[in-house]
């Protein structure tokens, strides 16, 4: 009769008190307490540990590995240990009693007979002892695919259990047996086959997804039989084979593999109830005619990010809808620090139009600026969703931020009055014959810099920004994405509009007022130079450069001319705000030269008499990491040590990340929020290799984007935060994360 392995275990246990440790003996060899029975389902292997009191195992030093070639292990899930703090290793999670694990593989060629697991391990006595690393290497059996029973000659790690006597239990795998089947592109059956005289318990059955691009929906299990046993009371149970249907949400229509975690835990009638049990099930799923809503999968527990919602618009409602919808979320955008600099751009392109500028030209100005940047901003979407570049990266690298930050300069000199802008006299004359149109040369001059304005946009990442992205990218339909990336564009550039039509109506039209007004538009392009310079330069540098910026600026209004009795409101205005903005500009250069970085903030470095003049923000103390391999190790001791993780995504030349550093991490209800969470950081600003590879294992387009990880080491998928989010929100949205 075949033999349990469960049972035998058990029975190892109970019926030899001889190897249970009393407390006043010496520690035993680590064989002796540290003892499992390996054997094979058919497409895992499973490693039952059996550990004596006292005795216990650290889940970061098990590991297992194939000694034979042509036999590979695929992916090897630990179960969750116990929260453990001892001298040894610090904060860890163990194993003690009894575990299981579960070891799924593949066979290159022919399967063969036996092969040799290599099993790595270390624990410890509760005694005080700690035993050096352990490598025990196992001869297991595999089963052939005529072999219908178990056999358990082989197992054990001191030799085999087989003299124990034969038991009239079958093996779990043989009791239970899990399988999945596609019913449709959307859809998979889960399947149970329940030998005679066993059965399942209807709460103890759930699945998790393994698989990418997958989302699961409810399982529906169809009602069983109320059973009353000695194991959980009155349940309601399973005799006989189950069929349970389970929706899938997919993020491609094309036809994938599909792999499944089924848990499940049933007894035998005979009076032995299984231990809890996890096996990884496959598919293959057929083309789907449809990505399906995830939103509108029932009961769903697990949520949907804002970015993953939009591009559900996208792919699933009509065109006009996708607008509206991305339309909207462009405006959301136009007051954000990454487009506000455009309405200085665009102010200063009317400035320069002269004294006759009207609401109606203003506004076809500014309208021809906005199609400018949302035909560039577009096609640089598309190209980048086609090619697999990272849209910032692309953008912001040093020589393309310097040679912008050259063109704002020349332009603020223009307005400053040392040479006129304006097109050749020979084009302008070709133009004004083509449009009747003399002003053809601004309206071009228009088109271009609203193009070029595209590079400021590219400073933010957005879920809408995201959610275009990821539809182009996945789907490859570059004319929806395309299109919600227009839309949002036009969103973005709409204020602009009523900026153009009202300052064609404040402009003034002659006299020293417009000289005045273009300087002031000058100023500001030299501001918008030294903020996208800030992206790639020393913050004490680019506090020093707005030092000389603002200094001049006060200059310029007046702050050091004298004043005499018939001086007007307006000088007298001007000479008091222009001194304000020189004492600033000292300010802000002193604050440079004491190390300070912050232009809200510049004395906040500078001691006076032991003590700060400034109390500075607490920071989040982020660990740094490079590669994958780092956030893996990271990972992997924030869940021994019983913590959750958070991975941020961040770059200098990011504005977003800047905000979230300043403004979001600073905040102490966001810091109580992460207590007790490895907070991690990516710095991709290089975008180098390393980088792209980090990137790409979460699709990632870009910085800001916060990734949570539970305890178990597992992502927490549907929580990430794309873009800037407030201090209190994103403290809720931990919060929520994490299930606290």
């Amino acid at each position: 009769m075949t033999k349990s392995i469960h049972i035998l275990l058990y029975v190892l246990l109970l019926s030899a008190p001889s190897l249970a440790l009393a407390q006043d003996e010496e520690p035993r060899k680590p064989e002796e307490v540290y003892r499992y029975a390996v054997y094979d389902t058919g497409d895992a292997l499973e490693v039952d540990w059996a550990i004596d009191e006292g005795y216990y195992l650290y889940r970061n030093k098990l590991s297992f590995e194939s000694a034979t070639d042509g036999f590979e292990i695929t992916q090897v899930r630990l179960p969750q240990g116990m929260p453990h703090e001892d001298e040894f290793f610090g904060k860890q999670q163990v194993y003690r009693e009894n575990f299981y694990v579960s070891i799924p593989y593949r066979v290159a060629d022919e399967r063969p007979g036996t092969i040799d697991l290599v099993i790595k391990s270390q624990g410890c006595w509760d005694g005080g002892l700690c035993y050096p690393p352990q490598i025990w290497t196992e001869k297991v059996e595999l089963k052939q695919p005529s072999q219908q029973k178990l056999d358990l000659t082989t197992v054990g790690q001191t030799g085999s259990l087989g003299g124990l006597g034969d038991s009239e239990f079958v093996p779990v795998d043989e009791a239970f047996r899990p399988i999945l089947i596609p019913i449709d592109g959307n859809t998979v059956e889960v399947t149970f086959e329940v030998l005679d005289g066993y059965y399942l318990y209807k709460d103890k059955i759930s699945v998790n997804v393994v698989s990418d691009n997958v989302q699961l929906g409810k399982l529906d299990l169809p009602q069983g039989k109320l059973k009353y046993d000695e194991f959980f009371g009155e349940s309601e149970v399973y005799f006989d084979d189950v069929f349970a249907t389970l929706p899938l949400a997919r993020a491609t229509p094309e036809a994938m593999d599909l792999e499944l975690e089924v848990n499940f835990q049933g007894c035998a009638e005979g009076g032995l109830c299984y231990p809890p049990t996890t096996r990884v099930v496959s598919t293959t799923l057929p083309e789907a005619t449809t990505v399906t809503d995830l939103a509108a999968l029932p009961d769903r527990d697990v949520p949907v990010s804002e970015q993953a919602k939009l591009a559900q618009v996208i792919t699933q409602s009509s065109i006009w809808v996708t607008i509206g919808v991305f339309f909207v979320a462009g405006l959301a955008l136009a007051l954000t620090p990454c487009v506000l600099p455009m309405i200085p751009i665009l102010s200063g392109i009317i400035a320069g139009e002269g004294e006759n500028v009207s609401p109606s030209r203003g506004f076809f100005l500014a309208f021809i600026y906005v199609m400018g940047m949302a035909l560039v901003y577009t096609a640089a979407g598309v190209a980048a969703a086609a090619a697999g570049l990272q849209l910032q990266a692309t953008f912001n690298q040093p020589w393309v931020l310097i040679l912008f930050s050259g063109l704002f300069v020349v332009l603020a000199i223009g307005m400053f009055g040392a040479f006129d802008l304006q097109m050749p006299s020979s084009i302008q004359s070709k133009l004004a014959t083509v449009s009747g149109n003399q002003k053809s040369g601004t309206a071009i001059g228009a088109f271009v810099m609203g193009a070029l304005s595209a590079l400021v946009v590219t400073a933010c990442v957005a879920p809408a920004l995201i959610a275009a992205l990821t539809v182009m990218a996945q789907s490859g339909d570059m004319l929806r994405g395309g299109t919600a990336l227009f839309a949002m564009s036009l969103g973005m550039g709409a204020p602009l509009l009523a900026v153009g039509a009202a300052q064609g109506q404040l402009l003034p039209k002659a006299g020293p007022w417009m000289v005045a007004v273009k300087g002031a538009f000058g100023f500001m392009f030299l501001g918008l130079a030294v903020w996208m310079l800030s992206r790639i330069l020393p913050g004490g540098v680019t506090l020093a450069l707005w030092a000389v910026l603002v200094f001049m600026s006060g200059v310029f209004m007046g702050g050091l001319t004298s004043l005499g009795p018939d001086s007007s409101i307006a000088q007298k205005l001007g000479k008091g705000f222009g001194l304000l903005a020189i004492l600033y500009g000292l300010l802000l250069f002193l604050g440079s030269l004491s190390g300070g970085t912050n232009p809200l903030k510049p004395l906040a470095a500078v001691s006076f008499g032991g003590g700060m003049m400034a109390v500075e923000e607490h920071h989040l103390e982020f660990q740094r990491i490079k590669t994958v391999a780092d956030l893996d190790r990271e990972i992997e001791a924030a869940a021994a040590a019983g913590k959750t993780a958070m991975l941020d995504f961040y770059a200098d030349w990011c504005v977003s990340c800047i905000e979230m550093e300043e403004y979001t991490f600073t905040d102490a209800g966001v810091q109580a929020a992460l207590a007790d969470t490895v907070v991690l950081q990516a710095d991709v600003t290089a975008n180098d290799d390393q980088d792209q590879e980090l990137l790409q294992r979460f699709g990632v387009f870009g910085p800001p984007t916060i990734i949570f990880f539970g305890t178990d080491g597992q992502q927490r998928h549907g929580y990430e935060v794309v873009g800037f989010m407030k201090a209190t929100d994103f403290a809720d949205h931990v919060n929520q994360a994490f299930g606290s």
